[in-house]
């Protein structure tokens, strides 16, 4: 297990500070709760493909931006889906880094950890189902395709930035 510097613990904040930001700064608030999400900050997740320790920022990040939709709940339920979706694509997708699909549009790791992540929103939807009412499988449904496309959309933003700057530090 690697040590956390304070570089680390610096970078791991800024993460955090940036996914809350990009999530309640209006006008990206109003499209990031609810059963129709996107969220800008959703593509900052393919940094814990460079480095692990993001995931504890992207985490924060969530559990922080969720205080302002349903509370407690949110922080928790939100928190843990990031936390174990974001370690599990990670596990299972890491080995696909270096190769791409659709003629080298689509990183594939991210592609697959697009698709898992946005059917991972069935914890999402229980959470609103139980909390408000909403309909589980047009909500499962709707959030869903909200999160796959922040997610494509952040993965062809993320592919480029890194090719660009060194994000594996």
């Amino acid at each position: 297990m690697e040590k956390f510097t304070m570089r680390d613990f610096v970078r791991v904040a800024i993460v955090a500070a940036l996914y809350v930001v990009l999530t309640i700064t209006p006008p990206l608030n109003a499209i990031s709760y609810g059963a129709y999400q996107f969220r800008v900050s959703e593509m900052l997740v393919f940094l814990a493909f460079y480095n692990r320790k993001y995931i504890i920022g992207l985490t924060a990040g969530c559990m922080i931006a969720n205080l302002y939709s349903f509370g407690l709940i949110d922080v928790f339920v939100g928190g843990s889906q990031t936390f174990v979706f974001l370690m599990l694509g990670v596990t299972l997708f890491d080995r696909y880094k270096d190769q791409y699909l659709f003629n080298g549009l689509f990183n594939k790791a991210f592609f697959y950890f697009s698709l898992l992540f946005a059917a991972s929103m069935f914890t999402i939807a229980t959470e609103l189902h139980i909390v408000a009412n909403a309909p589980f499988l047009m909500t499962w449904f709707t959030s869903a395709v909200g999160e796959l496309a922040s997610l494509l959309i952040g993965s062809l933003v993320m592919d480029k930035l890194a090719s660009r700057i060194e994000l594996t530090a």
